[in-house]
């Protein structure tokens, strides 16, 4: 009313109006009002349009295109939390993409203006060994109307991704097009290649462990052969003139058979772990010494030192570690045949369990040594079999592959773990990792270089007969009555006769029938004060080691040099008759 009151008509006005059965009805109206001279409205002239079902259409459109825009944020919303972009592409081999979302940047690091102004820039950024492969897919008529692949594509930041990439045929406005996804699957594909690597490592482990069973049977067994050899070249040299043409014969014996005990010590390296006499030490101080002898004889190369400061101590066997160390600057050395440099460092660290998990090690505290060579380096197929036994690139004559096999079964051994990096002319890096431990360093002892005798009573227990014999005539040699028994029931039983004549029982670990161990149990419920000194083929750790924790009082491994048998009773037994050592 206001309205027409003011303009004199109304047109196209919207409005609710009341039915008469109380229905609300929607309507347009078209007005004017019909005045008197003196401009008093008389009526209104006009139509009214019920326009209700337009209002209705419009309302139910307004929702629909509310829920559209709320679907429309919602897939917005997911598509913004995935690496995923979507494309359309002609079946014109020649054009890459006609249409890609704005998403392609987030995946791939390049615009959508980027991407759309080249025609082949899609193919020329698949990775060489992928791109045959894929645009064969495409043009494979065979294919169908379905096409998925993974590929790796280059991205803006110069990297290689893992792209899932699902394809349809689709009719569109444009016709028969591509309408596809592309999804960055690189999180997967690293968390399969960790899988993978983590399977490889375990299989590889299970190996190495089979194959130091079997080295360790071989390198018992032969030790044992050693053993006889030795004791018989000693007894021979005793009883020879120096003078006499056979005796550095004899001389030369002694010399093939520490060869042998040489490559023995390596098999059980690898087999064993090598850990006879374990002491808290500073690596810093075995690094030092073996690279002094071997600075010595290698004058081509050059040594270099970083140690690092209050370095933990580690507990370890250090013969064995000496063997470590020259195993590694020989195999450098080895690869720098023109001179080259090597570069040792240590400092401590702590190692997580991310860091240990591929390795079947604790995570803590750890000593790191870090060996660095300039040499020719390694490819990818050597690096990844260097440390497997008797694999060897060198040629004939100049190793048999048992350094860096007996280097890794050192360190395992120690409960430590080592790495192995290197590319073909670009050096070699091996890093070590040795638990730390809390102990103070215990200084070592230099030998003394004599043979000491003595006159106390000796029970030897050995089942090789050839073994037993000869052991036995080295210690009678040496002054000492010797009882000798070929089993464990022998040996109770004579201890049993004669216990209390008997100083000093050399027991061997590996018997048939009664073990060592068990032989060691029942000579302790006979006597807890017994006097042991357990010898082995083997090297001290496994059953070995069970015994020495048990209380055993010292341990020598076969096969016995007369100076260090020597020196090993009298150190248990106490003060030594001495006699300079003609060695």
């Amino acid at each position: 009313m206001a309205m027409i009151e003011k303009a004199g008509q109304i047109r196209g006005l919207e409005s609710a109006w009341r039915r008469k059965d109380g229905a609300t009805i929607f309507v347009r109206e078209n007005a004017s009002a019909i005045r008197d001279a003196r401009g008093k409205i008389l009526y209104f002239d006009g139509t009214v349009e019920d326009i209700s079902e337009r209002k209705q259409a419009e309302s139910q459109m307004e929702a629909a295109l509310a829920a559209l825009r709320e679907s429309e944020e919602r897939q917005q919303l997911i598509l913004a939390t995935l690496p995923i972009a979507i494309f359309t592409s002609p079946l014109d081999p020649g054009i890459d993409a006609s249409w890609i979302s704005g998403d392609v940047e987030k995946v791939t690091g390049y615009t959508v203006g980027q991407y759309m102004a080249e025609k082949d820039f899609w193919r020329s950024r698949l990775h060489a060994a992928d791109r045959e492969r894929v645009l064969a897919a495409y043009r494979d008529p065979a294919a169908g109307d379905e096409i998925a692949l993974e590929y790796r594509w280059l991205c803006k930041d110069g990297s290689y991704k893992w792209f899932y990439d699902r394809t349809s045929k689709k009719q569109t406005r444009l016709g028969i097009q591509y309408v596809g996804i592309i999804l960055d699957i690189s999180e997967r594909k690293q968390a399969e290649e960790e899988k993978r690597i983590l399977h490889a490592r375990l299989q590889w482990a299970e190996k190495m462990e089979a194959i130091g069973t079997l080295a360790g049977g071989i390198a018992h067994d032969f030790n044992n052969l050693l053993s006889g050899i030795q004791g018989h070249a000693s007894l021979a040299l005793a009883d020879l003139d120096p003078a006499d043409p056979n005796h550095e014969r004899f001389r030369q014996i002694e010399a093939l058979v520490q060869s042998g005990v040489d490559l023995t010590s390596q098999l059980l390296g690898f087999a064993r772990g090598g850990r006879y006499e374990v002491k808290p030490t500073d690596i810093n101080e075995i690094i030092e010494k073996t690279a002094a002898m071997f600075g010595r004889t290698r004058k081509e190369i050059s040594l270099h030192q970083k140690q690092g400061k209050d370095l933990w101590s580690v507990e370890v066997d250090r013969g064995q570690m000496e063997q470590v160390f020259v195993n590694l600057y020989v195999n450098a050395w080895q690869a720098m045949p023109e001179g080259g440099a090597i570069y040792l460092e240590t400092e401590n660290c702590i190692l997580h369990d991310a860091n240990v998990l591929p390795f079947s090690v604790k995570p803590g505290r750890y000593v790191k040594i870090t060996v660095t060579d300039t040499g020719k380096g390694m490819d990818e197929c050597t690096r990844l079999r260097v440390f497997e036994p008797f694999f060897t690139t060198k040629e004939k004559g100049r190793g048999i592959g048992l350094g860096l096999a007996s280097v890794y079964g050192i360190i395992k051994g120690h409960m430590g773990m080592i790495n192995v990096y290197s590319e073909l002319g670009h050096g070699t890096i091996f890093t070590i990792y040795l638990p730390a431990s809390d102990k103070a360093v215990v200084k070592e002892r230099p030998a003394t270089g004599t043979i000491v005798g003595g006159t106390e009573t000796i029970l030897l227990v050995e089942d090789e007969k050839i073994v037993r014999e000869v052991n036995r005539e080295l210690l009678q040699s040496l002054g000492y009555t010797v009882h000798a028994a070929g089993s464990g029931r022998e040996a109770i039983a004579a201890y049993m006769e004669k216990g209390n004549t008997i100083d000093l029982v050399i027991l061997d670990m590996v018997m048939p029938g009664m073990s060592g161990s068990g032989t060691f149990d029942r000579l302790r419920q006979l006597n807890p004060a017994v006097k042991v000194l357990l010898s082995s083929g083997y090297s001290l750790n496994g059953e070995a080691q069970h015994i020495m924790n048990r209380g055993c009082n010292a341990f020598l491994q076969k096969p016995f040099q007369i100076g260090k048998l020597s020196q090993k009773i009298r150190e248990m037994l106490g003060v030594p008759e001495s006699r300079p050592s003609g060695d």
